[in-house]
């Protein structure tokens, strides 16, 4: 079985070739959705959280207060540093976890998707990289159609992160899509194709 990281920056068109690899019979593992699962369900994770962060971060309900575990890795580099750490460990051992369920399912693969795939210690378990880029512009209008969110929003988020050329310098395939959605869905099946057919790994 093939493990497939997927990655790229926001409003690029990730979406669009997990479809076609979940069309292909492969498995996808939202690191996202990983990670709020484990908030909710793994006690390690939270007790690692409280154990560094302090109650505060935990409502009377026991969930995460967001806003304020944020107020306090945006202003500490070190806290930040710290959270990354706790929660990527869990999304990683998740994430084999996964892997192991999809192989056992007789899967041709699996995808990662993440946009701290490359960051947060997750592509190491992958066997091919994939950087899904698009032009700037582009982007914000997904992301303004996609939320609901005025322009400035968009564009704002997507100049805060990195740029589409530092996702392809590190992954060993891209798929560029500055065009129709037709023309990226059948630029990802080829690729997904060849990957899978191992002709480029």
């Amino acid at each position: 079985m093939t493990v497939i990281g997927i990655t790229g920056p926001t409003g690029a068109g990730k979406t669009t070739v997990l479809n076609i690899l979940r069309d292909m019979g492969g498995a996808v593992a939202d690191c996202d959705q990983v990670y709020h699962q484990l908030l909710r369900t793994s006690a390690p994770l939270r007790d690692e959280l409280r154990a560094r962060f302090g109650d505060s971060v935990f409502g009377e309900n026991g969930d995460l207060r967001r806003k304020e575990l944020g107020a306090i890795v945006f202003e500490d580099q070190r806290a930040l540093g710290d959270l990354n750490a706790i929660t990527h460990r869990h999304i990683v051992a998740q994430l084999r976890r996964l892997i192991a369920q999809a192989e056992a399912e007789n899967r041709p693969a699996i995808a990662l998707d993440a946009i701290a795939l490359l960051e947060s210690g997750a592509g190491d378990l992958c066997h091919v990289t994939i950087a899904v880029t698009a032009p700037e512009d582009m982007r914000v209008e997904r992301i303004m159609a996609r939320e609901g969110i005025p322009e400035r929003y968009a564009r704002s988020r997507v100049q805060a992160q990195k740029p589409s050329s530092w996702f392809e310098a590190r992954c060993t395939h891209t798929l560029r899509n500055g065009g129709a959605q037709a023309e990226l869905e059948a630029a990802a099946r080829a690729l997904l194709r060849q990957i899978l057919d191992k002709e480029d790994l």
